[in-house]
């Protein structure tokens, strides 16, 4: 009984921070982001040194939850799609500091010239970045979300 309770207590946790990590991804690809950059690049840059540092908090939170969490209902005896499920969404995890991080680096500068077309071109590449973190987190909320309603068959 105690390692059912485990095993769905591990389940909600990981479909729960996928579902936030998804969600704020989903917002900040489609609507923070481009809202920016509809300011001008100035502002945009401006804007994105706290924005960033609120929602690296948050989104490494998420991820990390989300993966351990899938981790652990698969070791509690969720099927091994559970685990791959997780290791989409812990994905976006190495996908971030190699692949964003020297971005988010260059524009966090403070010698950036924020009005340069270096700025502009470096914020429309964080935004193709970031949308692929978008789409990997929402491939796995889709299948938790699946593996999730299928047990109630």
């Amino acid at each position: 009984m105690l390692g059912t309770a485990m095993h769905q207590i591990a389940e909600f946790m990981a479909v729960l921070a996928c579902a936030l990590f998804t969600g704020a991804a989903v917002y900040i690809t489609f609507i923070e982001h481009p809202a920016r950059m509809q300011c001008g690049v100035e502002i945009a840059a401006t804007e994105f040194a706290p924005s960033y540092r609120r929602a690296t908090v948050m989104q490494a939170t998420c991820a990390a939850v989300g993966l351990l969490s899938s981790v652990a209902a698969w070791l509690a005896g969720a099927t091994i799609w559970w685990l791959i499920a997780g290791l989409l969404l812990g994905s976006v995890i190495p996908f971030t500091l190699i692949g964003i991080l020297p971005t988010n680096k260059r524009l966090l500068d403070p010698t950036l010239d924020k009005r340069s077309g270096e700025t502009e071109r470096l914020l429309a590449r964080w935004g193709r970045l970031h949308a692929v973190r978008s789409v990997l987190s929402g491939l796995a909320l889709l299948l938790f979300v699946y593996l999730a309603t299928l047990k109630g068959q």
